[in-house]
């Protein structure tokens, strides 16, 4: 029998869109809540079908974010399970923070259920690993600057200079941006891909570089929910983790001689 869950809020991170990419507890509290509030405009539907008959749900794309936190007091004073449903993870470009915030000046109690990232679903579906070692130890997932401003110490410009495995949110549409502040720091024939609804049952993914991804996106007409990747991780090879090697020592292993 499954855990039972207390009467307050969670936040559960729903997965990049394919329902089966979503973690066991994610399921059952949506299994067992009384209140559902989703990300409509992200969320695949599909994960919706779980929800008991009785449940309530809203969609919060069209709601403020006033208009959300009362929608959770209200019904946790009713005495109701609410799960905050998010795509992905909530803790990567959630806008959880801002909600938390609330919960906690209240007094609310909370708990965040973490989510299969669609940055992870996209290197899945591209079958890279992003750390390979020699080739990139790092990961930078960011976005490109639009009407939501970023540091100044955070500039693509600035990141692309570190030459790192690059992983671009939110960005798809400003791709001609996107790609001319990359070339301050990556070479031009540096790979690049572009994955469309990663998980999705109508992903698309597109490879090409700096040189030529931008006319590639533009031709698929891809405007929104894609992610940019960027880096050698992309096409390289015969690298190997010294992990299994052989020669390598470690606490559970000896090397060979």
């Amino acid at each position: 029998m499954g855990k039972i869950e207390k009467s307050q809020i969670y936040f559960v991170g729903a997965g990049p869109g394919d329902p089966e990419l979503i973690t066991v507890k994610g399921k059952r509290l949506i299994e067992t809540a009384d209140v559902i509030i989703y990300t409509g405009s992200l969320l695949n539907k599909d994960i919706l079908s779980w929800a008991k008959p009785n449940a309530e749900l809203y969609d919060s794309a069209p709601l403020t974010l006033e208009e959300i936190l009362g929608l959770m007091e209200k019904s946790l004073k009713n005495g109701k399970k609410v799960v905050r449903l998010h795509d992905g993870d909530p803790s990567i470009f959630g806008a959880l923070n801002e909600q938390i915030e609330f919960l906690e000046k209240k007094g609310i109690s909370y708990e965040i259920v973490p989510g299969v990232s669609s940055f992870l679903a996209a290197a899945a579906s591209l079958k890279k690993e992003l750390t390979i070692p020699e080739i990139s130890q790092t990961v930078i997932l960011t976005r490109c600057e639009g009407r939501t401003p970023v540091p100044e110490r955070e500039k693509l410009q600035d990141l692309a200079k570190h030459k790192a495995s690059l992983v671009i949110f939110l960005s798809v549409h400003m791709i001609d941006r996107v790609v001319k502040e990359l070339k301050e720091g990556y070479e031009e024939d540096t790979p690049c891909a572009v994955v469309y609804k990663a998980s999705w049952y109508d992903e698309k993914i597109i490879f090409g570089r700096l040189s030529d991804i931008s006319t590639k996106v533009k031709i698929a007409n891809i405007k929104k929910t894609a992610l940019i990747l960027v880096g050698n991780f992309l096409e390289a090879s015969g690298k190997k983790s010294k992990l299994y090697n052989k020669a390598f020592s470690h606490g559970f292993r000896r090397a060979e001689k």
